[in-house]
């Protein structure tokens, strides 16, 4: 929530954070209710408007209608009918008939997408459209398109009835398992409120049934231009000019003089915590959620903003501990993590989620609900606060200095946000200044006793998932219980932290020299070969304030495995990752570097070994660092660790297993792939071919000769800082005395498998709580070593070509798909330019079973 304070505006730009000078905190002071830094105004029809001059992207417009309708105002008969007026919006309206709408936004390069240019939530519609701007009456005709959204869908009964079967198969996608699991659970978290039975996408027996009048009547009903707001975010060249054209287009609309008023529906509050155990053959795993419902905080004052800081503290804090426990031995649960939610527009809920072993549902809840009394009890140390703190620090200071770089859509977001749920906006310097000033004094006593707010005796619904059975209601019941009983006894133990080293070398490298240096005036790059043989390749650039991009890859991966070393090796990097890759623990890295930007990981594909990450200017040295101990780092195996992560694939495998769309991903896979081990999914089967020890040795082989790797750093670089580093950090890798994965882009191993040379049809069966049915279409490519350039452009837009064309025809024509997708894959990572590329482009959509050899044929 970017804040601002008029009396402040007169900060310069280029000033940096760490001189950003602090305010005096007057607690009682109450924000500006206008937003700050935004043409706001109000048309005589009432129509509200936000206007705002943005150059992130160059060119481009974000732009949106908001309307205060939702799935909530809708009568008994009328359930999801605000969901299919959105549908038809882009069906036809006044001016544009047979999805021109849709025909003008791909015509102008304004993609087209479900969820992409509307949303219907329980309180609000939204309209979005994010436009070229290029020509002047580009933003004029987006604007008009808003201004038939505003009053003008035709809602005819043969727009309704071709539309149908889109709005059926976006219900239908939604049967699955975890469809049905949130539909559950949020008519339980919701029981005693309208909410709780006025789901957005609504009913089936509604999508199907609903006559054209009955949309007609909602939506001229609660469609007035006092409930919406135009929304217009871009690279304009003045604000004025744009509120004309909102003018034109919309100022002599009028809507009725007496529109109903929107009723705000409350959610009630219960004492006694509301228990579900949801047996779901088809979900992804077992699952605990417990949630704590509460009324939406409104910020008005400083003192509002300081509360606010300090519940962000809280959940920072607790995470970190879920973190920490997840990675410990036999842990009683493989995540979790505590979140604030906004419900509904009155309503916000605190909740806790964790995934865990079959069967260990009742052992994760407990663990849940003790963290939260032991902090009630012991509370969070000063040392966790203050690493909290310089987290937060740390993103206020990287949003301060990014603040010219902010995106479009993102302002508008938050400009839609002020408007339908009264979020203040008050700037981006500001609220630096309340964070520098607030953050220091808030102590880890006042964070701590933000856990009286979780309680179970506070409108908290907790539910349990699993794919088959092993417990029963009353076994959660009873969890309360007992962890009542032990805080009320103070039975719980404080919390243990661990010790965190402060260095992350602990000691620096002996620096290498530059063996080689070239200069790239056509791109303004500098290579430089290094003592040790790596190259490293950095450009200064000027499109981000506070970062640094860098990667770094080297040549030969997994493709040139045997199946023997296949199943081990393949392992070695999830191993190596939950060790600590870094030379330290994750749980212990995570604190240090806790206020440092920065962001790394590796990844070994089929034809390369890779490290990459961002950050900060600041924290370029940490990020080096890192890289050093990545080569320097002998990774071992840890029993523990070995057996954790085992335990998490192991679990894994069986939830895909009980997906109902894994034997047609597997089929598909293997019609097109052939049995090849690389394309072949773990089997459970295939657990006990892992080695560790290989794993690890493997893993270790993979980062250990910087002579085979290629660094690239892009970034808010100033070289007189960053090259003593780099020759420090990526100079002082040892190099081994004899070359270790050191292979020859031109001759990288092949993956082992062949397309299919027939054409294969083949419908595959797969039983399921509620009929579903996925339809993939596969055609092999091959491309060129002397065009590859070339035809990699021309495959990404055939793919967008054909995707544009098949939503047109099934959807638009036929009406009976929601959307489909058409991607590209190619053989591996494309490693090198000096052979052929093999690939396929897929063609997926869902649709009624019962309708899918019908459409193929239409395809074909």
């Amino acid at each position: 929530m970017p804040l601002l304070s008029p009396d402040n505006s007169q900060i310069s730009r280029n000033q940096s954070f760490r001189s950003l000078e602090m305010v005096t905190l007057d607690m009682d002071k109450e924000f500006d209710q206008l937003p700050f830094g935004v043409d706001y105004g109000r048309l005589e029809n009432g129509l509200v408007y936000y206007v705002k001059c943005n150059p992130k992207p160059k060119k481009r417009a974000s732009l949106a209608l908001a309307v205060k309708v939702g799935s909530v105002l809708e009568e008994e008969d009328e359930r999801g009918v605000a969901h299919i007026v959105e549908h038809l919006a882009f069906s036809a309206t006044k001016k544009y008939t047979n999805h021109n709408i849709v025909k003008f936004l791909e015509s102008i390069g304004a993609e087209f997408g479900p969820c992409q240019n509307a949303s219907t939530s329980f309180d609000e519609t939204v309209y979005k459209l994010f436009v070229p701007i290029d020509k002047s009456e580009l933003l004029s005709e987006a604007i008009q398109v808003l201004s038939e959204f505003s009053s003008e869908i035709r809602l005819s009964k043969d727009d309704l009835e071709k539309e149908r079967g889109a709005v059926m198969e976006e219900y239908r996608d939604n049967r699955n398992a975890s469809g049905r699991i949130f539909d559950a659970y949020w008519t339980l978290m919701m029981e005693g409120s309208k909410y709780a039975e006025r789901l957005p996408i609504g009913l089936e027996n509604v999508i199907k049934t609903v006559p054209s009048q009955t949309l007609k009547q909602f939506y001229q009903k609660w469609y007035h231009l006092c409930n919406m707001a135009v929304i217009a975010v871009g690279d304009f060249s003045d604000t004025k000019s744009v509120i004309e054209l909102i003018r034109t287009h919309f100022g002599h609309k009028y809507s009725a003089l007496d529109p109903p008023p929107i009723t705000h529906f409350p959610v009630p509050s219960h004492e006694d915590p509301r228990f579900s155990y949801f047996v779901e053959p088809e979900a992804s795993g077992s699952a605990v959620m417990i949630s704590y419902k509460m009324q939406v905080d409104e910020i008005k004052t400083v003192k509002d903003y300081r509360e606010m800081l300090v519940k962000s503290m809280f959940r920072i804090a607790l995470n970190r501990r879920f973190f920490k426990i997840s990675h410990r031995k036999d842990p009683p649960y493989f995540s979790c993590s505590i979140g604030a939610y906004a419900l509904v527009r009155q309503s916000k809920a605190y909740i806790m989620t964790s995934s865990c072993k079959e069967k260990g549902t009742l052992d994760a809840l407990e663990s849940m609900l003790i963290e939260v009394a032991r902090v009630r009890l012991h509370g969070f140390s000063e040392r966790e606060i203050s690493v909290v703190r310089a987290l937060l620090m740390s993103r206020i200071e990287s949003a301060y200095l990014e603040r010219d770089q902010m995106e479009s859509s993102s302002l508008r977001y938050e400009y839609s946000q002020h408007f339908t749920d009264n979020k203040p906006i008050i700037g981006i310097e500001y609220e630096a200044q309340l964070q520098k000033s607030i953050l220091p004094d808030i102590s880890a006593s006042e964070v701590s006793k933000f856990a009286e707010k979780l309680r179970t005796s506070g409108s908290c619904v907790i539910q349990i998932i699993e794919p088959q059975a092993s417990a029963i209601i009353d076994d959660p019941k009873n969890i309360v219980t007992k962890i009542n009983k032990l805080e009320k006894e103070r039975s719980i133990s404080p919390w243990n932290d661990e010790h965190i080293p402060e260095q992350i070398v602990k000691s620096k490298p002996n620096t290498g020299n530059i063996a080689q240096q070239l200069e790239h005036v056509n791109v303004g790059a500098t290579e430089l070969i290094l003592s040790n043989g790596m190259r490293v390749c950095y450009k200064c650039t000027d499109f981000f304030n506070d970062q640094v991009v860098f990667t770094g890859f080297s040549y030969g991966g997994l493709s040139e495995l045997p199946e023997s070393k296949y199943f081990s090796s393949s392992m070695g990097s999830t191993f190596a990752e939950e060790i600590g890759v870094f030379g330290h623990r994750p749980s212990v890295l995570m604190d240090m570097l806790a206020g440092k930007r920065v962001d790394i990981d590796i990844e070994v594909r089929a034809y390369r070994r890779t490290f990459y990450g961002d950050c900060s200017p600041f924290y370029l040295e940490t990020a080096l660092q890192l890289v050093y101990q990545l080569f320097t780092t002998n990774v071992t195996p840890d029993d523990e660790v070995i057996k954790r992560v085992m335990q998490v694939k192991e679990e894994a495998i069986l939830a895909r297993e009980r997906d109902p769309y894994t034997s047609f991903a597997n089929r598909a896979r293997e019609i097109n792939y052939g049995t090849s081990y690389f394309f072949r999914p773990f089997r459970i089967s295939d657990l006990p071919k892992v080695n560790p020890l290989k794993a690890c040795e493997y893993f270790n082989t993979c980062f250990k000769d910087p002579s085979t790797f290629t660094v690239v750093i892009v970034g808010n670089i100033d070289p007189t800082i960053a090259l003593p580093l780099i020759l420090q950090y990526l100079g002082g890798i040892q190099k081994p005395p004899e070359p270790i994965l050191q292979f020859n882009c031109d001759y990288i191993k092949g993956l082992p498998y062949k397309f299919p040379k027939t054409v294969t049809r083949e419908v595959v069966f797969s039983p399921m709580v509620e009929a579903q049915c996925m339809v993939r279409l596969c055609f092999p490519i091959e491309l060129k070593k002397d065009t590859m350039e070339e035809e990699i452009h021309y495959t990404e837009f055939l793919s967008k070509l054909l995707e544009t064309k098949l939503l047109q025809l099934l959807r638009f024509k036929h009406g009976q798909i929601y959307s489909t997708s058409v991607s590209e894959f190619f053989d591996g990572d494309l490693p090198c330019l000096t052979g052929d590329i093999r690939g396929d482009i897929r063609i997926d959509f869902s649709c009624d079973p019962k309708i899918s050899l019908k459409l193929l044929c239409n395809i074909s």
